[in-house]
């Protein structure tokens, strides 16, 4: 599981998707020029034949990625884009150019220490503005609030069901601090999210002993057992169009909670149960609000959604 997190070893983060593309003489001006109005591209021009190539490639893919999305790399194979590379003036290969605002503003030939390189991207995001890829988990304050952005973007868009890019936002923030203990339960939410129970229960293995006290973790435990538990539902897409076409069909309401407890979006599932009790609070023998307590039990009574949902809990039913 070292390659999963990497608690014993360096963290190895995958890019999002559009972080890291290939780039072509057809998409050039959408990619390369119309993109860096907005954020710092960084085009790597490369070939397969290319020895140095391979040595750089990984490594500002690696820099890029720890970036978390403040820049994006396309890279452009010379020998599939040949009039594209005389365009640009390539002469030798390995060729970085950095563009932003519509315009190329630094580059490099050559296959550089990666220390030179994340130099050159933490100098590129600067200059556009933002906080350097290396200062994220680092030492001092401003290193601190890089990484709490970081983690604030990752719970966006963890609630916004973008899973992948939340689950590599998170992992950008344990590479540089495998203590961080919110990143530890993001990344694992966005992984139940997509089903990836084992690979859970295996992170929970890796856990240093000294934060196994924490609220957090112990919320972790109790969601992977929610997460057993509703292994055998169907999706949750499935179960929200249920819900969609009968609002009062609460068993289907229920089942849409269970998956949601189970899958990494604990606060969307309570909320359901909630809105349940709303409609009947005698359902079922008081299944929604035991369904609660259960959900309280297994995420720890001093977690934050507990206190929280315990309010709500008690409002509803003393009003």
């Amino acid at each position: 599981m070292n390659e999963l997190i990497g608690l014993k070893a360096p963290v190895q983060p995958q890019a999002p998707a559009d972080v890291i593309i290939d780039g072509t003489e057809a998409t050039f001006a959408q990619d390369v020029i119309e993109a860096s109005m907005q954020q710092p591209i960084i085009v790597d021009f490369w070939a397969e034949w290319c020895g140095p190539c391979k040595t750089l490639g990984p490594m500002i893919e690696k820099v890029v990625t720890a970036a978390a999305g403040a820049v994006k790399l396309v890279k452009i194979d010379t020998e599939s884009n040949q009039q594209l590379a005389m365009q640009m003036r390539i002469q030798s290969i390995p060729t970085v150019y950095a563009f932003y605002q519509g315009k190329p503003v630094d580059g490099f030939m050559g296959a550089l220490p990666e220390s030179q390189v994340q130099a050159f991207v933490d100098k590129l995001i600067e200059a556009a503005g933002g906080a350097a890829a290396g200062a994220v988990g680092g030492d001092g304050a401003g290193a601190e609030a890089s990484a709490e952005d970081v983690l604030e973007r990752a719970d966006t868009a963890l609630a916004e069901g973008q899973n992948e890019q939340a689950r590599d936002l998170y992992r950008a923030v344990l590479e540089q601090d495998q203590t961080n203990v919110k990143a530890y339960t993001g990344f694992a939410r966005a992984m139940l999210a997509e089903g990836r129970l084992a690979e859970v229960q295996s992170l929970m293995e890796q856990v240093p002993e000294e934060l196994l006290a924490q609220p957090e973790i112990i919320s972790l435990a109790g969601m992977i057992g929610l997460a057993e538990q509703a292994a055998s539902l169907p999706d949750t897409a499935t179960l929200q169009a249920a819900v969609d076409a009968n609002a009062n069909d609460h068993g289907a309401r229920q089942t849409l909670a269970q998956a949601l407890l189970g899958r990494g979006q604990p606060e969307a599932g309570a909320d359901h149960l909630l809105e349940i009790m709303r409609r009947d609070r005698e359902w079922n023998h008081d299944s929604a609000r035991q369904a609660l307590l259960a959900l309280f039990d297994a995420m720890g009574q001093s977690a934050p959604l507990t206190v929280a949902y315990r309010k709500k809990l008690s409002a509803l039913l003393f009003s």
